[in-house]
């Protein structure tokens, strides 16, 4: 792997390691997967849209359902990456996300890529 492909990787299974309910270990498939989203060229933006998507759907969620199972698997995110590379959401929408879940719960705070 090259330098910038190791990087993508890691910064990819970095967010996913700090999104709540996630383990704080990948697994060898996550890694895969992530390898497999940089020769697809997924930009990593989109990634952290995906995070960010899944993560406010399952905070937000009525108090009143059961509780969901923990996130075992990056694989977890497949569904909701589709849906955002068909649509991708406003950098507005985004943002009011952020600060929903920041007032919401402030340990989940994705933190916004810095990418050249």
């Amino acid at each position: 792997m090259t330098t910038s492909s190791q990087q993508y990787v890691e910064t990819l299974l970095a967010l996913y390691r700090c999104l709540p309910d996630t383990p704080p270990r990948h697994s060898r498939y996550d890694r895969h997967l992530a390898v497999q989203l940089w020769r697809q060229k997924v930009p990593l933006p989109l990634i952290e849209s995906t995070f960010l998507l899944a993560t406010a759907r399952r905070l937000l969620r009525d108090p009143a359902y059961p509780p969901l199972n923990p996130i075992r698997s990056l694989h977890y995110f497949i569904p909701i990456l589709e849906e955002v590379l068909d649509q991708p959401p406003s950098p507005t929408y985004l943002q009011f996300l952020r600060h929903k879940l920041a007032a919401l719960k402030p340990s989940v705070n994705l933190p916004p890529l810095n990418l050249p």
